[in-house]
């Protein structure tokens, strides 16, 4: 017996209404015209990259940090209007952004 099933036992008078079609709109990211920036920095002896600049709103540089996060597979945050990744990937992180339509400069070192 499934579950349908038990549930018509228990309300013999229910008609379940049609379900509903949702339709998915992909969350388009709000792309800036200023640059945004990439830089290289050391804390705590270890080598980070930090991304600063992103004019839109926070849910969607989120979105991108945990993106850049996950095609690179390493560990960063999101803190301060800025994503901070661990390690030097200030060319990929470029090449990431620059596919997505974001234009990044690329300051220090």
């Amino acid at each position: 017996m499934d579950l349908q099933d038990q549930l018509k036992n228990l309300f013999p008078d229910h008609e379940p209404s049609p379900e509903e079609t949702i339709e998915a709109v992909p969350h388009e990211l709000y792309v800036q015209k200023e640059p945004m920036i990439c830089k290289f920095e050391k804390r705590k002896g270890k080598a980070t990259t930090i991304i600063e600049g992103y004019a839109g709103s926070d849910e969607d540089f989120k979105i991108l940090a945990k993106e850049i996060k996950t095609k690179l597979s390493v560990g960063g945050t999101f803190k301060d209007d800025s994503i901070i990744i661990q390690g030097d990937y200030r060319d990929k992180i470029m090449e990431i952004l620059k596919i997505k339509g974001f234009k990044v400069k690329r300051v220090g070192g």
